[in-house]
């Protein structure tokens, strides 16, 4: 089974319907991801509001953090939610990711991954009602609700990125 209908399959497991939008553009990173589906839909779509699914070893372990697009994932604040040092935390390189999860970079999914993996989401996400999360691929996403994305990862909520400046002013989009 390919890895988008990897994700498809999940997602149907969660008791979700097919959603997953196979773009014309790549949605490889968060900036891009956020510009295809703003074209693709006519109105624009927030960079905070793509999901980044970062794959991170913390201590040797496998655990997928879900990001905002716009923030970064403050790898001190993921080593203290597990009890370690920030120097056991590391961003898994792309053929590592690819082994752990089946997906490669720019395509890891919340979902669907070949083996269980424990799933810890930025509270940030909170911000949008509507997220959209990479279906497997650099061109497939899907929305979600915040709510769903915590209830199909079975995910972790936790403070891992900091406000941007621009957000603390209350310029948020």
């Amino acid at each position: 089974m390919n890895p988008v209908d990897r994700v498809r399959a999940a997602l149907r497991e969660k008791g979700l319907a097919d959603v997953v939008l196979e773009l014309d553009e790549t949605a490889a990173t968060a900036p891009l991801a956020a510009a295809a589906l703003s074209a693709h839909h006519g109105r624009p779509v927030p960079v905070g509001a793509i999901v980044k699914s970062l794959v991170f070893l913390i201590d040797g372990q496998c655990t997928i953090v879900l990001g905002t697009g716009d923030r970064n994932i403050d790898q001190k604040r993921l080593g203290e939610l597990y009890g370690v040092g920030r120097k056991k935390v590391k961003l898994a390189d792309a053929a590592t990711a690819l082994t752990l999860t089946g997906f490669e970079v720019g395509g890891v999914a919340p979902v669907g991954h070949t083996q269980p993996l424990p799933v810890v989401i930025d509270q940030a996400l909170s911000r949008f009602d509507t997220v959209w999360a990479s279906a497997g691929a650099q061109h497939a996403v899907f929305p979600i609700t915040y709510r769903q994305l915590i209830e199909i990862t079975s995910g972790r909520v936790a403070a891992l990125s900091a406000a941007l400046t621009s957000e603390a002013q209350g310029d948020e989009t």
